[in-house]
């Protein structure tokens, strides 16, 4: 297929993602014109400047008027609140993607809440980066990761291929899934590392707070604290929904979680270091499977 070409982009949510996608539409020359849709009006501003947009607008019914393909890249649990908002203003045979990392429920609330001439793609690129917002986009971002596909029995071939080709234009490894298998499997190598990291800092701080004040975390923590807990520095409104959204899966796989560790204290306790050692070593061998990792980060 060809490159696709855009008269009008309208990005609602001019963030890292968001941001980055948009210096590849201008770059590449794939869209006539880019235009934002936020809610900050600075961070709109250095969206200009660093070239991830060519304008920006305060009314969404505005941006979207006119657009040929709209992406969303806001916290997932704002995208039916969007939806209502300008879904009427859609021109017929309009793209509508995304670029949230929950899908299952999420993309069949999309589809219906756009009129039947307009077509629903759900995407997700698995890239990132602690920091957030437009000004840590790159146009490098998305080369080498993997942009997941969620079509569904209404997906629109030709709008599925576009999106398609877009993704691999941006550097991606692009391959399709069942929105809710993705959650089943992203709630595993995604979600549950998100909620091991965030829970094992509110354990070391409440360590820290509640009977070992000596404990700075700051100094006395090397490279083993900083590689468990990196991705602990990630946006919570972000994860917050990211949970919410994907909660039957997050949910058992924490218990899965907690089956596993609750074991592990147990060896520890009678002290039995065979089954330590025998723990350890699985997880070990588990860990070692793991090809190398492509720049993107979930």
């Amino acid at each position: 297929m060809m490159k696709p070409h855009f008269k009008q982009v309208a990005i609602v949510g001019v963030g890292l993602i968001g941001g980055s996608l948009g210096m590849i539409l201008r770059r590449q020359k794939l869209a006539d014109s880019v235009v934002g849709i936020g809610r900050r009006v600075e961070n709109l501003k250095t969206a200009v400047e660093v070239g991830a947009i060519d304008r920006y607008v305060s009314d969404p019914r505005e941006g979207v008027e006119g657009a040929d393909f709209v992406l969303l890249a806001t916290p997932v649990d704002t995208y039916e609140r969007h939806l209502r908002e300008w879904a009427d203003c859609l021109q017929p045979g309009a793209i509508v993607s995304d670029v949230g990392s929950v899908k299952g429920d999420l993309v069949t609330r999309s589809e219906a809440l756009l009129p039947p001439s307009v077509r629903f793609v759900g995407a997700h690129p698995i890239a990132g980066k602690e920091k957030t917002g437009v000004a840590a986009g790159s146009e490098t971002l998305f080369s080498g990761a993997r942009c997941i596909l969620t079509p569904t029995s209404k997906t629109d071939p030709e709008a599925l291929q576009t999106v398609r080709v877009l993704w691999e234009l941006a550097g991606s490894i692009v391959l399709d899934m069942d929105p809710f298998l993705h959650d089943k499997i992203l709630g595993a190598v995604s979600h549950l590392p998100h909620v091991a990291a965030f829970a094992l800092m509110t354990a070391l701080a409440d360590v820290r707070d509640h009977g070992l004040p000596e404990l700075d975390l700051a100094s006395h923590s090397g490279g083993g604290l900083r590689d468990t807990t990196r991705i602990a520095a990630s946006s919570p409104e972000m994860w917050r929904d990211i949970f919410l959204w994907n909660r039957d899966n997050v949910v058992a796989l924490i218990e899965t979680y907690e089956r596993h560790l609750g074991e592990l204290k147990r060896l520890i306790a009678v002290g039995d270091a065979a089954g330590i050692e025998k723990q350890l070593d699985k997880a070990k061998h588990e860990r070692e499977q793991l090809t190398p990792r492509a720049p993107g980060k979930s």
